[in-house]
């Protein structure tokens, strides 16, 4: 019996060790992410969104990964703007999806609950041309859950995307960007 009591006692304080130094799942993944753009030109305000927003962060050393497919975007004034958003500006063939990756600035401890407001940055990469950012975002980190917002702009011309004259004054040269993601644990 005095065996046995040594048995289970050695038992449960393997269990206790192994679970404090267990190592803790540090990637989130986003499970729901939208990104929306706004053109607001003399002529005409376009507004297009893409509810397919994918990307990973890995909280142990503050590094992300985002992208969306350049083809997932809906709205615009009609389809034909999709069309030249997709052939002519972006070039989605040649360049299907756009990036932004690098790492949060400020120094975040993910277990802690909280609203942070931090800055992200990294590369972002629109139709092919990569441009150093900083990039201002909050994060509301509650419950295992990581919602991040951002609002930001984006010029055209830092990209090579070029507008012809003769819609000039329905696209404006500066586009407004929102995004919006909720990042759970990734289970392996």
């Amino acid at each position: 019996m005095k065996k046995n009591i040594s048995v289970l006692l050695f038992f449960i304080v393997t269990c206790i060790v192994l679970l404090a130094f267990r190592t803790v799942n540090s990637i989130y993944k986003v499970t729901d992410g939208k990104i929306t753009f706004v053109s607001e030109a003399s002529f005409e305000t376009i507004t297009a969104f893409s509810e397919k927003l994918n990307g990973m962060m890995d909280t142990s050393n503050q590094e992300f990964a985002f992208f969306v497919a350049n083809k997932s975007f809906e709205g615009f004034n009609g389809l034909l703007q999709r069309e030249h958003f997709n052939e002519s500006y972006l070039e989605s063939d040649k360049n299907p999806k756009s990036f932004f990756t690098g790492r949060i600035i400020e120094k975040i401890i993910f277990s802690k609950p909280g609203i942070f407001y931090v800055r992200a940055k990294g590369l972002l990469m629109i139709h092919g041309v990569e441009q150093e950012r900083i990039i201002k975002c909050v994060l509301l980190i509650e419950n295992g859950t990581i919602k991040v917002t951002s609002k930001f702009s984006v010029f055209l011309a830092d990209h090579d995307i070029n507008v012809p004259r003769i819609v000039f004054e329905k696209i404006s040269p500066e586009i407004k960007i929102q995004v919006e993601a909720v990042m759970h644990e990734k289970i392996e």
